[in-house]
């Protein structure tokens, strides 16, 4: 993060803007302004850079930013914030400064890798509704052409047809532009607002993740073509003209998947024109499952992600001392990365990084006890498995200073040359008696000196980096976990035993080799030693570290290839759009299987290649029809140049799996209520039809949905009159080219849901309120029941920072909820600006979401035929003061108390920002029927919930 290592030039420390830190950003006692580091500090300290191993520097975005967006009280240092794309955030310095960087880089053998994003810009779109406003789904409101016909986007991203869009009329909520800052950003193209999703705020999960704004940045209408051509086009011009060797992709996730279809191998084929042969991109998917991460590497032909899984990983062996086997777990699903021209060596492996905190932190927060000593050997345990381990490893500049801090984002930010920030001051860095108030560029930090002494091992031995990664032993609980990196042309075997207990431990690794003498290159042990006729290793390895053996030569060639059958091709179990396909290889030494797959009118053509047993592949078939007959076969080739090849086995593209996702099985409900289901996998083509059983009666239609990624209805229980506790049950069927598909049914009961005794937002925020990590009976993390509405509540302060949660109900984790209110399901992230959040749950749905008072209206009303008996000058004006709602702070609810209203019949709305171009009418319905209201006479309350748009009176 150039701002916030080395200050080379303190003339660019305001960016030319003054002196005001509201307007120029800079401020250096505050952690969340620019602190004053640039590219010339960069260039200046090249040598300490190039000093711990470096072969490539990868910078976070870098680009011109908007200095200050007042809404987070808070600055662009961080590059995220970009107005113009093609020039270097003047803070940082210039365009020649940065050519000078790399032409350096370049000289010295480095390459130099541009943080980029491509899904939203800086904050400048606002909203005629109101600022930062909370996300309406696409099945609420279409998207519209200029003409106002509805249109599904998703049916024409990556095509040129994509229908006109008008700015006043497409969009659920109308952009606007202040006029000073109207040709704000650079290229000219990205100020048109039709090129922007124009959804509201995005809450991170479901299909708000790839439409919704970021706490506000202008998210971009990446299935448009112009986007996408754009985007090429500002990224071309970076290689071309300056040189630069990769991309790291920010946000990637977020983004759809016909975008990376078309970005990708565009870009890559343009580098590659400029002679960049080793262009390398690789995107964040801040996610740790293998099935879902691996598919922008395969799927969506990007030639490598973040690895998020080895973080976790590396964590839980080197922080937690977990099982080791789970490390053997971990590395057995590298496979889903594996397709005909990229695979799991490729991806960059890290500990920690800007957002979700440092290695360092993470250390002290699993040890609170531990001496320094030991936080010390565990952050080194944690460098040796990603340096000795497959991928690249990447390290975030100041782990090798020993670097913690208390968190992630802004508290993971800190200043290698000397620090103004209080907050940063206070840390307690690892290693060393040093503080922030000094430089800390110390070659002879014990860290800067484990990870010189790594990357200085693994280049003397290239197959400790790019060798095949062959899994070996793991303990029973914490111990030894051992595997082997060998290179497929020197055939020489390493062995690499990692210790992540408090004692000496030792095993027997199985090896390629028998009766053969291994050497020590690493480590505290023996410097020789030899396999058993059975071809095991025995190695002693201290309390946490690592040890790394040698053999004293080739592995013995084989005399002929070894037998390979192929078992039966079967849908993959995570991911219903690809076919596990696995070989089953006779003998015992070093082989590489490559794959095969053919159509029934094609020829044969490889799916992917492994060099790690089990063998196999999960070959992405989702583009093909359900249906469509396949084939595979697989090579084997030893390490004697000998092939076999298996009989070929058959299969067919499976089916789509269609899921319900709402309503939650065994949930209550009443009046309206939302169904929605995902295919898997998705097409834009697919059509949702729900059906209703009550009482175990027949199935009837409630209607269908085809828009995607999502397929939501609304049904209206409420006209159907039914009495509490009847049974409901909700289906989705799917027809399509070769497949009928129905998902499994949910089933429902009518009537109001019994609430717990307690519900806990439980997770890594806990030790923000004071408590352990993931505590469920953390007493501050405990919400409060509103008894008006029935919705729990909590309203905290929390640090800026990603935090990760759940709702544990009770007390206890025997009954919890996750992302989108599924028991037990993934856990909610929370990407936070720091500051006051209000946490909500109604047990109703499951669901816990969290909410900002910035994505509030500006004013509520309640308007209606109450107008009158309220005060004002007639009724169903959404401008009488005396029908405006109050916002509480402390729950996020608008409320207005009336201590004495007539009786009668009264009807309303909730009319925001004064006038009704939004409105809210019954079950929170966009401009729906009236709320009717037949009152006895006295007080009453009106409340307005934003996040659900539900107004009551009682």
């Amino acid at each position: 993060m150039a701002d916030r290592f080395s200050n080379g030039n303190v003339g660019n420390d305001d960016g030319g803007l003054g002196p005001d830190p509201m307007v120029s950003g800079y401020d250096p006692t505050n952690k969340g302004f620019y602190n004053g580091g640039d590219l010339s500090g960069l260039l200046d300290k090249i040598d300490y850079i190039q000093g711990l191993g470096t072969t490539s520097i990868w910078l976070t975005p870098s680009f011109k930013n908007k200095a200050v967006q007042t809404e987070d009280k808070s600055a662009g240092y961080h590059g995220y914030w970009v107005t113009d794309f093609t020039q270097i955030d003047p803070h940082l310095g210039t365009n020649d400064e940065l050519k000078a960087l790399i032409d350096e880089a370049h000289s010295r053998g480095m390459k130099v890798y541009f943080d980029i994003i491509t899904n939203h810009t800086a904050d400048v779109i606002g909203y005629e509704e109101g600022a930062r406003k909370a996300y309406v789904s696409k099945d609420a409101e279409p998207y519209k052409t200029a003409a106002g016909e509805e249109f599904d986007d998703r049916d024409y991203a990556r095509s040129k047809d994509f229908p006109a869009l008008d700015p006043a009329t497409s969009f659920p909520y109308t952009p606007v532009l202040d006029p000073g800052e109207a040709d704000l950003k650079v290229p000219s193209w990205l100020n048109d607002p039709a090129l922007y999703h124009n959804r509201g705020n995005t809450t991170f999960v479901g299909e708000d993740s790839y439409y919704g704004d970021f706490f506000g940045l202008d998210d971009l209408f990446t299935e448009h073509p112009t986007v996408v051509d754009g985007m090429e086009e500002i990224y071309k011009s970076w290689i071309g003209e300056f040189g630069v060797d990769g991309f790291r992709i920010d946000t990637m996730k977020h983004v759809d998947n016909e975008f990376w279809q078309e970005f990708g191998p565009e870009v890559l084929r343009y580098a590659k024109e400029q002679g960049k042969d080793e262009f390398f991109m690789f995107g964040e998917v801040f996610d740790t499952t293998k099935s879902f991460t691996s598919q922008f590497t395969t799927r969506n032909q990007m030639q490598a992600v973040l690895d998020f899984p080895f973080q976790d990983a590396a964590r839980n062996f080197a922080s937690k001392s977990k099982d080791t086997r789970t490390l053997e777990t971990f590395f057995a699903g590298d496979d889903w990365y594996t397709d005909a021209d990229s695979n799991v060596y490729q991806l960059p492996t890290f500990l920690g990084n800007h957002d979700m905190g440092r290695i360092g932190s993470f250390i002290a927060e699993d040890n609170p006890g531990a001496s320094d000593a030991e936080q010390l050997a565990r952050d080194q345990l944690a460098h040796e498995l990603m340096y000795f381990s497959r991928g690249n490893p990447v390290i975030y500049y100041g782990d090798e200073q020993g670097f913690t801090g208390p968190g992630g984002d802004q508290d993971a930010r800190q200043t290698l040359f000397a620090s103004q920030v209080p907050e940063y001051l206070n840390d307690d860095l690892l290693g060393t008696d040093a503080t922030h108030a000094t430089d800390n560029f110390n070659p002879g930090h014990p860290l800067y000196s484990k990870i010189s002494q790594l990357a200085a091992l693994t280049k003397e031995h290239p197959a400790l980096r790019d060798g095949a990664h062959q899994h070996r032993y793991a303990s029973d609980g914490p111990g030894i976990y051992a595997f082997s990196r060998t290179d497929s042309k020197d055939q020489r075997e390493y062995v690499v035993a990692l210790n992540n207990s408090g004692q000496a431990q030792t095993a027997e690794v199985p090896t390629y080799i028998a009766k053969r003498s291994y050497t020590r290159l690493y480590g505290e042990a023996p410097e020789e030693a030899k396999t058993s006729a059975d071809g095991k290793l025995t190695v002693t390895v201290p309390p946490l570290s690592a040890v790394v053996y040698q053999s004293s030569g080739r592995i013995p060639h084989s005399k002929e290839a070894p037998a390979v059958v192929l078992q039966e091709p079967v849908p993959a179990p995570a991911d219903n759009g690809r076919i596990k396909v696995t070989a089953d290889v006779g003998g015992t030494s070093f082989y590489e299987v490559t794959f095969e797959a053919k159509t029934a009118d094609g020829g044969w053509a490889p799916i992917g290649t492994d060099d790690t047993a089990p063998y196999q592949v999960f070959d992405d078939v989702a583009a093909l029809e359900a249906g469509t007959a396949l084939e595979y076969r697989a090579t084997v080739l030893d390490n004697g140049g000998h092939t076999a090849t298996s009989q070929s086995r058959r299969a067919v593209v499976p089916a789509p799996v269609l899921t319900m996702q709402k309503p939650e099985e065994g949930s209550s409900v009443q009046g309206s209520v939302e169904l929605s289901a995902i295919a898997d996998p998705e097409k834009a083509s697919h059509v949702v039809t729900f059906e209703r059983s009550v009482a175990g009666g027949e199935w009837t239609a409630v209607g269908s949905d085809d828009s995607s990624p999502v397929y939501s209805v609304v049904d209206d229980l409420a006209a159907l009159e039914l009495a509490d506790d009847t049974p409901v049950q909700y289906r989705g069927i799917m027809t399509g080219p070769g497949f009928s598909v129905v998902s499994e049914p949910r089933t429902v009961r009518v009537g109001e849901a019994p609430q717990p005794d307690s519900v806990t937002v439980a997770g890594s925020l806990n030790v923000q309120m004071g408590c352990a990590e993931w505590d469920p009976a953390c007493a501050q993390a405990m919400m409060t029941l509103d008894p008006a509405d029935k919705i729990w509540r909590l309203t905290v302060d929390l640090p800026a920072g990603q935090y990760s949660y759940k709702a544990a109900l009770n007390g206890g984790w025997d009954e919890d909820y996750g992302a989108g209110g599924v028991r037990g399901g993934a856990d909610i992230t929370l990407d936070h600006p720091g500051g006051p959040v209000t946490f909500r749950y109604d047990n109703s749905t499951h669901l816990l979401s969290a909410l900002y008072s910035s994505q509030q209206p500006q004013a509520v009303s309640v308007a209606g035929s109450v107008g009158l008996a309220l005060g004002c000058a007639d009724n169903w004006l959404p401008e009488c003061e005396k029908a405006q709602l109050t916002l509480d702070p402390a729950d996020l609810v608008w409320k207005l108390s009336v201590a004495k209203l007539a009786p009668g019949p009264y009807e309303f709305k909730a009319a925001l920002n004064r006038s009704w171009k939004e409105n809210y009418g019954a079950g929170g319905v966009p401009n729906g029927a009236n709320v009717a209201f037949t009152h006895d006479g006295g007080p009453v309350t009106f409340r307005y919930d934003h996040f659900t748009h539900l107004i009551t009176a009682n």
